[in-house]
């Protein structure tokens, strides 16, 4: 019986190497697999690199595609004001009112404007009319507002006393505004 239950363990144990032998076998293949495949596109890049020197064969003349009439970039000049104390929130509103706008029409505008935003909003749009006339040689009065953007700055954070010993936050905003002019079109 022992020599049973013996024989049994050896039938058993090389059934068990028979199943792991078929295993190791597809390992083996899918690594002389990825190995051929490596040389097979060394030899690839050799011929590409035979080719570019001029090797044995030669590649065909490209035909070259008609060039397209490029139209030159429209000129903008640009001014941005950085860690202006207004609110992102409330600058916003004011540069929405002007973008688009002749800037004589947007001068009139924020001269009137009772935003306080509209000074800063103002200041810059002349520091960019300046731009253009001194840096550009162009007219400041034929251009119009082609962007304006404001972005939030950092916040300065300041707390104020309240009763019975608490403190509240209060946050002072700060925007970062840039104007982009350009000519009229006409």
């Amino acid at each position: 019986m022992a020599d049973d239950k013996k024989a049994k363990k050896a039938e058993s144990g090389k059934g068990a190497a028979k199943k792991a032998a078929p295993k190791k076998d597809a390992a083996a293949k899918k690594g002389a697999e990825k190995k051929a495949a490596k040389k097979a596109a060394k030899k690839d890049t050799s011929k590409k690199a035979a080719k570019k020197e001029g090797g044995a064969k030669k590649a065909a003349p490209k035909k070259e595609a008609p060039k397209k009439a490029v139209k030159p970039a429209p000129i903008v000049i640009r001014a941005s004001s950085r860690y202006v104390r207004v609110a992102p929130r409330k600058a916003r509103l004011v540069a929405d009112q002007v973008r688009g706008l002749q800037i004589d029409r947007a001068r009139a505008l924020l001269q009137f404007s009772p935003r306080g935003a509209a000074h800063d909003i103002a200041k810059l749009i002349e520091s960019a009319a300046s731009n253009a006339e001194n840096n550009h040689d162009l007219v400041a009065d034929e251009m119009r507002v082609a962007e304006i953007t404001v972005d939030e700055g950092p916040t300065l954070r300041r707390f104020r006393p309240r009763a019975l010993g608490r403190a509240t936050p209060i946050n002072k905003r700060t925007s970062h505004i840039a104007v982009a002019l350009s000519p009229e079109e006409s």
